[in-house]
């Protein structure tokens, strides 16, 4: 019975010209458990026949039938398929992984074609055993004679089962002795049912075979049989393939696995290519933890105003040189304010400079007349002493809080203040509370701010019947926006239809620098982002370098059965380990400096979000996918031919 039947092959490399016939009308069948060898001379086009019937090539016209089924039509991966399941390769140079010990070259071609990681490792020490190499297990091909090395070829030809071997002079390499040990061990598969096509130009190493195909010039030139072909049931001793979940899982760890040694070979230049992305990272991280720090920053000190507040001052607007002349807001207006349900507070305030003057000691200061509830608007809280009360304000008592900066100048020994009596504006007003210290960057550093009743201040001090401002808390179940807008509505018709007013609302102020912050947090992370795609455009580069440089194992790959997609895979998978991995020592770098700079940084620490960390790790596995695919595409669309010839 034929295993393989040729039928006017012709195959044609090159275009116009150059085109040049290289196997003419072949034609020519070979029984199932034979041994054939082919021979000719240099040039006589035994390689290329040889590449057909091991489905690394397609004739240009003609037919090949291997075990019945037609190959000319098939896909890359039904090739593919066919080289996994049914043939066993024996190159002249051996074509071993330098990567790989003796044992996983062996176990190479089974996980192609899905035996179990089990199945394959025991299947494989077994045929190295077999082979007289049982030793050499984890020795890796540069630490093997030539011999030695043919012999795990072999051995990995018959992986899979290896019913069709095809043998390329696989003597030609090797010293008399070792050669002899060769073709001891290809009488021996021959014996055991397996079919034999050696490719040689030697006449003694073809007097093995049982019949000669002899090509010269593209052409059979003979035909002959020295033996009878011998009918050998072939039992394929590899049945145990594992499921379908199991296979795709299987070959990605084996893929990852290779990804991961292809990067580990090469540490200094896999450092080098991650440092795009280490960089690109490291700012992305770095900028959005500045920002988010900074604006956590600003918003503490907005908040420190007063939260959810509304300030209502008299004149146009800020920047109007005629507002201190303007006097429009009264005591009164805060009392109607104060009883609106969608307000939880409403204070006045009136402030004046003057001289502070303490015992032997004089400076200028600021002092506030406001509402009992003005320390909780603005969040004050209260370090030594209290603060005042509505029986203080309606009793126009002579009482002051003062804050630390005053306390620190009037009390330089550190005595406690409470109780002291102080004289403003030749009025004597007695301490009765500290706050505590704020560090709010709308303030002045050095400036002393004391706060009394109002109707202390109007009365005893200004003799003002008008107000500097009012503050008004809104309720946080009400709209901002809706309640200052009412605000301008109600004060208007109560001051006779006249917009003498203006005010300040903390949260569009908050708003707007939270726009403000994450605008320029987008576009300093926009120009961060580039470096990441410099980064995956070297990474690409090295990517496209690697496959150059490992062109020949990706043909020795699809000889013993991968697939294109498994190619992809691995180049894909080493493309998205080194962004993947360059990503987390950014996020690392990242988080040293963020250490560093909140040791050093008094004014505000930076503040990392999980969100940053998932979109910087999520950005390099977009990368890695990105620019890795043009050089697994590559990968994985070489011609086996062209690649297994690649030095």
């Amino acid at each position: 019975m034929n295993i393989i039947e040729v039928r006017r092959i012709n195959r044609f490399f090159g275009k116009g010209d150059s085109r040049f016939h290289v196997l003419k009308d072949i034609n020519f069948d070979i029984n199932r458990g034979d041994f054939v060898a082919v021979i000719g001379q240099s040039g006589s086009g035994k390689s290329t026949l040889m590449n057909i019937l091991g489905c690394l090539d397609t004739p240009t016209s003609g037919s090949y039938r291997l075990d019945g089924i037609e190959t000319s039509g098939l896909s890359a991966n039904a090739h593919a398929w066919v080289r996994g399941r049914k043939i066993g390769f024996i190159f002249q140079r051996y074509n071993l992984l330098a990567s790989l010990n003796s044992l996983d070259n062996v176990a190479l071609p089974a996980i192609y074609t899905g035996l179990s990681h089990q199945v394959r490792t025991d299947r494989a020490a077994e045929l190295l055993e077999r082979l007289g190499v049982a030793d050499k297990f984890r020795n890796k091909p540069s630490q093997l004679s030539g011999g030695q090395q043919q012999r795990v070829s072999i051995a990995r030809a018959l992986m899979n089962g290896g019913e069709i071997i095809l043998a390329d002079e696989p003597t030609g390499a090797l010293d008399s002795k070792s050669g002899e040990i060769v073709m001891d061990i290809l009488r021996v598969l021959h014996q055991s049912g397996r079919t034999i096509i050696l490719v040689t130009h030697n006449h003694t190493i073809a007097a093995h075979a049982h019949r000669v195909i002899e090509l010269k010039d593209g052409f059979i030139v003979a035909n002959s049989r020295r033996l009878p072909a011998r009918r050998i049931d072939y039992q394929n001793p590899v049945d145990s393939f594992v499921s379908p979940v199991t296979f795709h899982c299987d070959q990605f760890i084996e893929a990852f696995k290779i990804s991961i040694q292809a990067i580990t070979t090469h540490k200094l230049r896999s450092l080098l290519t991650m440092l795009g992305i280490i960089i690109g990272i490291a700012s992305v991280v770095s900028v959005v933890a500045l920002g988010r720090g900074s604006q956590e920053r600003i918003i503490n000190n907005i908040n420190s105003m007063g939260t959810n507040t509304i300030n209502i001052y008299p004149g146009s607007g800020f920047g109007d040189r005629q507002n201190a002349r303007v006097r429009t807001l009264t005591v009164s207006d805060s009392a109607m304010l104060a009883g609106l349900s969608y307000l939880d507070s409403s204070t006045p305030n009136t402030s004046v400079s003057g001289l502070l003057v303490y015992g032997n000691q004089s400076f200028t200061a600021s002092l506030s007349g406001v509402g009992d509830q003005f320390f909780d608007v603005r969040g004050l809280s209260i370090e030594l002493g209290r603060f005042f009360t509505r029986r203080d304000i309606q009793e126009v008592a002579s009482v002051v809080v003062i804050d630390p900066n005053t306390r620190d100048k009037l009390f330089p020994g550190g005595e406690n203040p409470v109780g002291c009596t102080i004289i403003f504006r030749r009025q004597p007003l007695t301490i009765i509370g500290v706050t505590k210290s704020k560090n709010n960057v709308f303030d002045a550093v050095d400036s002393l701010s004391l706060w009394a009743p109002y109707t202390t201040v109007m009365s005893k001090i200004t003799g003002d019947y008008y107000i500097n401002s009012i503050i008004v808390k809104v309720n946080n179940l009400v709209n901002s926006q809706l309640v200052e807008k009412n605000l301008i509505d109600l004060l208007t018709i109560k001051h006779d239809g006249r917009k003498d007013f203006f005010t300040q609302n903390t949260d569009s102020i908050k708003k707007t620098i939270e726009d403000t912050t994450r605008t320029m947090t987008l576009l300093i992370s926009s120009i961060a982002f580039i470096s990441l795609v410099v980064g995956g455009i070297g990474i690409m580069n090295i990517m496209l370098v690697s496959v150059a440089e490992r062109t020949k194992e990706i043909g020795v790959r699809m000889a013993v059965g991968a697939k294109r997609f498994n190619i992809m895979e691995q180049f894909l998978l080493e493309a998205i380990v080194l962004c993947l991995v360059g990503g987390v020592l950014g996020i690392a770098l990242s988080g040293s400096f963020r250490f560093f700079f909140n040791a050093v940084s008094k004014n505000f620490t930076i503040s990392f979000s999980i969100a940053s960390i998932f979109l910087a790790l999520g950005c390099s596995t977009f990368i890695g996918v990105l620019f890795g695919f043009i050089p697994a595409w590559n990968a994985a669309h070489l011609n086996p031919i062209d690649a297994l010839a690649y030095e």
